[in-house]
Formats: C-alpha cells, sequence, structure tokens
C-alpha cells in the first residue's frame, strides 16, 4: 500500500457560517464541496492538492473547551491539534499578521527545529498550529528519535516491520469489490449552486 496524504480530516461545528469565515476568509482555504440538507451539513475546504479540511454542522454542536495544544489531559480523548503547513515562511508572516489584525489570539512564531510554529484557535475553540518546514532539516529524509526512554516498537526503527500482522490469505476478489453510493455522490451530478 502506498498513501498520498490525508484526504481530509472530519471536525465538527454547531456554527457553520462562523467557521466558513474563518477557513475560508481569514485563512484563505477554498470552501471546495457543500452538501447538506435540513439538520445536517458537511463542507470540504482545500488545504493543497490532496488534504482537505472537512466540516459536519450539527444543530447541538457546541464549541469544545479551549485546551492549549499539546498540555496533556485525562480521561478520553482522541485529538490534539491540528496543523497546516505553510508554503513559506512569508505565508506564516501573513497569518500571523491577519490573525493579530482580526483580535485571534494568536502565539509567537516558535523555532521546534525542523518546523517553525504558530498555535492560534478557530471558532469551535479548535486548537490549530500552522507550520513552516525548515528546509535545512527534513525528518522525512532523516528519521530522528530523542526520546529518552523509548518504547520497544519505537526502537525497532521508522519503517513498516513485516510479519506484524497476519497475511490477507483470502483476498476479496474482483467480482465481489462491489461499491455503494455514499452521502458524496450527489456531487457529481450536474446541479450546482455556484
Amino acid at each position: 500500500m502506498r498513501y498520498k496524504g490525508i484526504n481530509h480530516i472530519a471536525l465538527a461545528t454547531g456554527d457553520l457560517n462562523a467557521t466558513i469565515r474563518f477557513w475560508r476568509d481569514l485563512v484563505g482555504l477554498r470552501l471546495i464541496a457543500g452538501l447538506g440538507r435540513p439538520g445536517y451539513r458537511q463542507y470540504f475546504f482545500e488545504i493543497g492538492p490532496r488534504d482537505m479540511l472537512l466540516f459536519f454542522e450539527w444543530n447541538h454542536v457546541q464549541p469544545i473547551p479551549e485546551k492549549d495544544h499539546g498540555v496533556p489531559v485525562q480521561g478520553p480523548f482522541g485529538f490534539d491539534h491540528l496543523a497546516l503547513e505553510v508554503e513559506t515562511l512569508e505565508d506564516m508572516w501573513q497569518i500571523y499578521d491577519r490573525l493579530k489584525a482580526a483580535d485571534i489570539w494568536v502565539s509567537e512564531i516558535l523555532d521546534h527545529g525542523f518546523i517553525y510554529s504558530l498555535y492560534s484557535f478557530d471558532p469551535n475553540n479548535i486548537p490549530i498550529e500552522f507550520s513552516w518546514a525548515n528546509p535545512e532539516f527534513d525528518l522525512r529524509r532523516n528519521p530522528r528519535m530523542q526520546d529518552s526512554d523509548p518504547d520497544v516498537e519505537a526502537l525497532k526503527g521508522p519503517d513498516p516491520m513485516p510479519d506484524v500482522w497476519p497475511e490477507v490469505s483470502e483476498p476479496t476478489l474482483p467480482q465481489e469489490q462491489k461499491i455503494y453510493p455514499g452521502e458524496g455522490s450527489e456531487l457529481r451530478s450536474k446541479k450546482n449552486r455556484w
């Protein structure tokens, strides 16, 4: 298997208008698709050539409690923050200035060695990081492990290990490979509101 990137990350909002104004108009992501009916919507924003951000709008969703990026929590938890990579360092300063001008809290720009980052929150209190990759150090080409006490599995290295999971013994035959229509199949119709 080979992966091309993150197709989309799905988040939720109770105020799609505020979310659109933030992500499209302030942050600058194109709104490229919308699906909906009363009580339910899903809207897609383009991050890059392969990656999208999806927001479901559900009537009774409230902003999540504000939680700073990377600060440990207790109890059930599965999401810390969303990090978007900008193309240039100038783009990083542009988003910093835009957030400041909109009177939205934004951190200073921090040098993390392999990336520069700044942090903020969207109208749903979703923690966001904007990152610029430091061209002097590429973790994808030079993976690093600096954990002082790494787990046994981490010590085995960066690449997928063979024979950890069972091999597929009964692959789905081509004549059995069926694909069923889902929510977005209507996007292919000629009907368009733009």
